[in-house]
């Protein structure tokens, strides 16, 4: 029997696939997605169901959120940094905390109370335009490096070092900045395109060149990408910054966070594991996603990518005759990916075959034996009558109503 995968000449594949081994992922939904001017924040329980679906899916860390905000949000990081301990989730925990000593304190008595190590992220600004807008001089941001990082080292706290607006810092201040971080004994260090303004070229260039900077500086660190959508790139400029070296990729459910978002985390998984960089189990996919929407009050379009309503949906009848051919060949795979480019089993779901104006007679064929309703000839034809005049897809009640009328 013919494989799919014999049946499908990749393009995606003329220049190689790189061998991509360990990368992680971080999730920054319940921090940096909460950010957006449109989002809710979650309940506690709320935020625990969400930690618990991004362990189910592979996810490597989370940031649990900013303890230097003081109140509730520090007690929603200690309440899911114990849920980690106490579940002995694989899932880790890391937070957002500006680079210095009074935001990095808190961590202290968190990750003791937690019984958990928690990564500080140790964020500042890079760019010139930043600095020159906050009356920063390059000496400024060292001074603040060198204390907070020494700090976090001194109190045995794990660091990952977040240039800001690294897609638009000068190569010396890169150079000058992570130096002293891994000297400092950052773990990780953060590329940063905080405003949207790379492309793929833009990634691989100022991640290849942090990369260079590493390996000269023999250091055994990890490099993380962090991106945001205002170009409508987060996802292909991630996996620029994968093929460039980055082995932690940042994102979010459903893209959201400040502005227009960050990486959607959900296409992001998706397209790696198409790329066959990673292997997770992803079908609670649609539960994360549903869920986030849900929870933190966010829109969810019907064509959204993958896991909205209409990922997997066809009314058009030359797609769904193809569909429906694959299917009467016993091959699910087949059927999976003759008018897909993704297998929707991957995420979970099926693939669905609707009936609308521009349908045929397969369609409608198909929907009366699905619906268990007579596929008599009269049936077929009232159906595709009434489906010939409708403005969007017949609903299985409508069809039911159709051959039920006189």
């Amino acid at each position: 029997m013919t494989s799919v995968d014999e049946l499908i000449y990749d393009w995606n594949q003329m220049d190689g696939t790189p061998e991509i081994r360990g990368l992680m992922f971080d999730d920054e939904t319940l921090r940096d997605g909460l950010q957006s001017p449109s989002a809710r924040d979650p309940d506690l329980g709320q935020k625990i169901e969400l930690l618990h679906l991004m362990d189910s899916l592979g996810i490597q860390t989370a940031d649990l959120g900013l303890p230097g905000a003081g109140g509730r949000p520090r007690e929603d990081i200690l309440a899911l940094a114990k849920e980690i301990a106490d579940q002995g989730l694989s899932i880790q925990a890391n937070v957002a905390c500006r680079t210095v000593v009074q935001d990095i304190e808190p961590v202290v008595e968190l990750s003791q109370r937690s019984g958990i190590p928690i990564e500080v992220c140790a964020f500042i600004g890079s760019s010139s335009i930043r600095q020159y807008a906050e009356g920063w001089e390059l000496e400024d941001i060292l001074g603040h490096t060198r204390k907070a990082l020494s700090f976090a080292r001194d109190h045995d706290l794990p660091v990952m070092y977040v240039t800001e607006d690294t897609s638009r810092a000068h190569p010396d201040t890169i150079r000058a900045l992570y130096s002293l971080a891994i000297e400092l004994g950052a773990r990780r260090i953060c590329v940063c395109d905080t405003v949207g303004h790379s492309t793929p070229a833009g990634v691989r260039g100022v991640v290849g060149y942090v990369k260079k900077l590493v390996d000269e500086l023999g250091a055994d660190v990890g490099i993380d990408w962090h991106g945001h959508q205002d170009r409508g790139l987060g996802v292909a400029n991630s996996l620029a910054a994968i093929e460039a070296g980055a082995t932690r990729i940042h994102g979010t459910a459903l893209g959201v966070g400040e502005r227009t978002g960050n990486t959607a985390m959900d296409q992001l998984l998706v397209n790696c594991k198409l790329l066959g960089y990673i292997d997770n189990d992803l079908t609670r996919l649609p539960e994360y996603v549903s869920k986030a929407a849900e929870y933190i009050e966010i829109p969810f379009p019907a064509n959204y990518p993958v896991l909205g309503d209409d990922a997997f949906e066809t009314g058009t009848g030359v797609h769904a005759a193809a569909v429906i051919k694959a299917m009467k060949k016993g091959d699910a795979g087949l059927a999976d990916l003759v008018y897909s480019g993704v297998p929707a089993s991957m995420v979970g779901r099926e693939q669905q075959i609707g009936v609308g104006p521009m349908s045929g007679k397969s369609n409608v064929l198909f929907c009366l034996e699905r619906l268990g309703l007579d596929a008599s000839d009269e049936n077929v034809d009232k159906v595709l009558a009434k489906a010939k005049i409708s403005k969007s897809l017949m609903t299985d009640e409508d069809i039911r109503a159709t051959v039920a009328s006189a």
